[in-house]
Order: C-alpha cells, then sequence, then structure tokens
C-alpha cells in the first residue's frame, strides 16, 4: 500500500535560477498557482501541470523545473496546484486543469508525467465543447493509457518509475482504468487539438504510450515535434545530471522554436 505521508514529505531539491518575478497566486476554486516572468515586459505564457502519478507533486516540487522554463524560454510560466488523488479522484484534476486554461488563455499548456496527461485531457475537454484552446501543447514523458498496456512498461519497469506503484497510484486516481473516456490514447478523434511537443524517454516504462499518442496525433493532421532521449529514465526533465540538463536544453529549444 502507497504510504502517502511519507511520499508527500516535503524534500529538499538545489534551487532553479532566479528570476526577477515569482509570485504565489490564488487561482479558480482557490487553487494554488505560481507565477514565474523572466522580465518586466509580458511574455507568451505556459500554463505547467506537474507530475507526481496522480497522488504527488505540488508547486515545490517543480519549482526549479519551472524556473529553469521561463528563464530559458524567456516566457511566463504558471503552475498550478491542482487537486491530488485519493482525496479528489477523477476527474477533479481535469477539471481544475481546464478552468485554469479557459481563465488564463496562454500560448501553451506544458506537463510531465502525469501533468503531461492532465494537459492532453484538459485540451481535449476544451476542443469537445468548442472553447478556445492554446496553441501548444508540451508533453513530457506523459501517461496517456492509463491501462499501462504497452510493451515499454514490461520491458523498461526496473528503471526509475515502478509500474507496480504506477498501477497502485492510478487506482487512487481512478477505479476503472480500462474506460476509454479516461485515457486520451483511447480518445474516439485527436484532430483539432494544438501542435505537440512530445518527449519520451528510452528507459521509461511509459515511453511506448507516449510514442503512440504523438503518432495518433500526426495521424489526426496535428502537428507534432516528437523525440525520443536515448539512456534517460522516466522523469529526466526534474533531474541535474549532465545527460538530463542536455535533454532538458532540447526541450527548451523545442519550446522556443514555436514562439509566436
Amino acid at each position: 500500500m502507497i504510504d502517502l505521508d511519507a511520499l508527500r514529505a516535503p524534500r529538499t531539491r538545489a534551487p532553479g535560477p532566479d528570476l526577477p518575478h515569482v509570485s504565489d497566486l490564488t487561482g479558480p476554486g482557490g487553487l494554488r498557482l505560481r507565477h514565474y516572468r523572466p522580465a518586466e515586459e509580458p511574455r507568451p505564457v505556459i500554463v505547467f501541470l506537474h507530475g507526481g502519478a496522480f497522488i504527488l507533486g505540488d508547486l515545490d516540487s517543480h519549482d526549479r523545473t519551472c524556473r529553469r522554463m521561463a528563464a530559458a524560454c524567456d516566457v511566463e510560466v504558471l503552475a498550478v496546484d491542482y487537486r491530488l488523488a485519493p482525496e479528489h479522484p477523477y476527474p477533479a484534476a481535469i477539471d481544475d486543469a481546464a478552468e485554469v486554461l479557459r481563465q488564463v488563455q496562454p500560448w501553451a499548456v506544458a506537463g510531465d508525467s502525469a501533468g503531461g496527461y492532465l494537459a492532453t485531457m484538459a485540451c481535449l475537454r476544451l476542443r469537445d465543447s468548442g472553447e478556445p484552446l492554446p496553441a501548444v501543447q508540451i508533453l513530457i514523458c506523459p501517461n496517456t493509457d492509463l491501462t499501462l498496456g504497452s510493451a515499454s512498461v514490461r520491458e523498461e519497469g526496473g528503471w526509475g518509475l515502478d509500474p507496480a506503484f504506477l498501477r497502485e497510484a492510478i487506482s487512487c486516481w481512478t477505479p476503472d482504468p480500462a474506460d476509454p473516456a479516461a485515457s486520451p490514447l483511447s480518445a474516439p478523434g485527436l484532430h483539432g487539438l494544438p501542435s505537440a511537443v512530445v518527449i519520451t524517454a528510452e528507459r521509461d516504462p511509459l515511453r511506448d504510450e507516449g510514442e503512440a499518442y504523438a503518432a495518433r496525433l500526426r495521424a489526426a493532421g496535428v502537428e507534432v515535434v516528437a523525440r525520443r532521449e536515448d539512456g534517460l529514465e522516466h522523469g529526466f526533465i526534474q533531474n541535474l545530471d549532465e545527460a538530463a540538463i542536455a535533454a532538458s536544453e532540447r526541450i527548451f529549444r523545442d519550446i522556443q522554436h514555436l514562439l509566436p
């Protein structure tokens, strides 16, 4: 059984770069937000949804990553402290993400792991309701299939992300992972979604489902930048080893190339 108290205990991380403006805000429904701005002048806004298997993570867990993204890409980043399972199961976090996108109408939405899942699900919801969408979705090691049925879950399960832990975490998020409505990879159509940057990692159990989602987006006519980062594990965007930093910098360049 998952020990949430232990997993949610605060951890000390090396800080990210200093920025001129970092402020904590209150968003829709009382959600905690954190706004990062690298300059006095307005910049394109990226809404960032953190990873954490639906049950972990907050503004502090991904503060360094958000600072790095804002500084490297010269963008404003708005991080969302969405509600976590099991206290708030499916679709609470999707509700939160979609509502922030409605109110902010950012240039892009980004997320890693479960945050990538939430980014895709929020975009699907807004598309289906005919509401404005971000121009770009940035998906880093996204979880797109809650059934965890891809071959890489079996092949890469010893690297970084434990599939048994993830299955238990997903069961906290939804009691029915096989429900097609709960997985973006099972969506009946992906047409009309934002352009996408989809980054996977070779040693990530979620590799294949991320790549399958990128392929389905392309088949639906969505512009996609997709890349597999060789030798890296799930969650590398949070890491500071040489290979992870180099891969993160490639993602930041992808974002810069798409900026308006």
